[in-house]
């Protein structure tokens, strides 16, 4: 199989693609974001160039691997965060850098696993429903008698059972297994997701949809777990891209670096401000016009007694030599005017765009833009989110004062 090392938003060397590449690659472009040209100097040579879209897909005969310009371990960490508020440290990633990301999982996974499983596995009730020739737990009178009416065994009951077959061991063992099915390269990969398995060999092995990973509640009983149920969520929750063409079937680890952006600040900022995920986060708003044929949904709204009073975009969008894109300002301006509030944000990935204030003519309206540098350790940059919760938080008093002062702010939310 031929492997295709890419870099988010970098072009690649010229690659010479042969016929049955070049249109597996292009039957996947959409999907994983890449614009294929041709070189120009006749041949089958082409510059292949990726989008915000990071993982490592296995398509036809190749084997193609997008890693992200903050690096696999921080991707990893910011996700992780975003998904569940777990702070991974640093070493908890600290694989070879030549690993692939399928790899880097399954060493992660397994990592997080051992830690988990050191105290043993974790076991707890499920509710159990079935027919028995003895009573065990509680008679289930009404399916006795539209079953079996006058007829006594076997009898319909309901009990606990204690079992480690629980969503916790469920959740780690699906993601141990959809990870070996992308064929990890790794000898020592394969060997950990191996031992997971063995494990958990007496869990059922269930098939969890990407948009409908369950959550768990964590406490004293399973806090112990957080970590590894976390990042196989996160397993879960990425790794369902599945197409076909014809013959040719591609599957793999997908993570969109706008999602997780915006994913991550939502989180870490809520948390910063101390507010609920009623108070702070995605919701439609007002639309632009009185008849409401414009509908508007920014990132990130502030609600405090159903007025808004501070809203933002969050971008992470490549964008040229650091300039704010016009039609992300136009887009701003259009929420801030329909909440009325004096001033909206811009949040950008470091490196993105420049930080600059821009003061609306004739409207007495103020976009921000800031930038979020997203290197370091996660504490490093969760403190930088605190600087931002800060601006976040005087935006926010700004839109209330001038609310006390008897002007409008914020539509009532929709």
């Amino acid at each position: 199989m031929r492997r295709i090392d890419l870099w988010e938003h970098q072009p690649s060397a010229p690659l010479a693609l042969a016929g049955t590449e070049l249109q597996t690659l292009l039957g996947e472009a959409k999907a994983l974001e890449l614009s294929i040209t041709p070189t120009g100097g006749g041949g089958n040579e082409f510059v292949v160039r990726p989008g915000s879209t990071v993982g490592a897909v296995e398509t036809g005969g190749l084997s193609v691997l997008i890693r992200p310009k903050i690096g696999i371990p921080q991707l990893l960490s910011l996700a992780c965060y975003a998904i569940g508020k777990v702070r991974f440290r640093h070493e908890d990633f600290d694989f070879p850098e030549e690993d692939a990301l399928p790899d880097v999982l399954a060493r992660a996974l397994a990592y997080q696993a051992r830690r988990a499983f050191s105290r043993g596995l974790l076991h707890g009730y499920r509710t159990e429903e079935e027919a028995l020739y003895t009573v065990r737990g509680r008679i289930r009178f009404d399916e006795q008698i539209r079953r079996r009416s006058g007829v006594p065994l076997p009898v319909e009951v309901r009990y606990d059972e204690f079992t480690d077959d629980i969503l916790e061991n469920r959740l780690v063992g699906a993601a141990a297994h959809r990870l070996g099915g992308m064929r990890p390269r790794s000898q020592e990969a394969r060997r950990r997701l191996g031992w997971i398995a063995g494990m958990l060999d007496s869990v059922s092995l269930v098939e969890f949809p990407g948009r409908g990973v369950p959550s768990v509640t964590f406490g004293r009983l399973n806090e112990h777990y957080r970590g590894v149920v976390e990042l196989s969520r996160l397993i879960l929750r990425h790794s369902a891209f599945e197409s076909s063409r014809g013959e040719v079937r591609a599957s793999g680890f997908l993570m969109d670096m706008n999602d997780v952006f915006q994913e991550f600040v939502t989180a870490a900022l809520r948390e910063a401000l101390g507010l609920s995920a009623r108070a702070f986060g995605e919701y439609g708003i007002p639309s632009l016009d009185k008849d409401g044929r414009v509908s508007l949904r920014p990132d990130l709204t502030w609600w405090r007694d159903r007025e808004c009073i501070f809203v933002a975009d969050v971008k992470y969008k490549n964008v040229d030599q650091g300039r704010v894109p016009n039609t992300d300002l136009y887009q701003l301006l259009a929420y801030v005017t329909a909440l009325d509030l004096p001033a909206g944000l811009l949040v950008y990935a470091e490196g993105e765009a420049d930080v600059a204030t821009y003061n609306v003519r004739c409207s007495g309206k103020r976009l921000e833009v800031v930038a979020l540098d997203l290197s370091g350790a996660l504490d490093q940059v969760l403190a930088r989110v605190g600087c931002l919760a800060r601006k976040v938080r005087g935006l926010g008093d700004e839109a209330r004062r001038r609310a006390s002062a008897g002007v409008a702010v914020g539509g009532a939310r929709a």
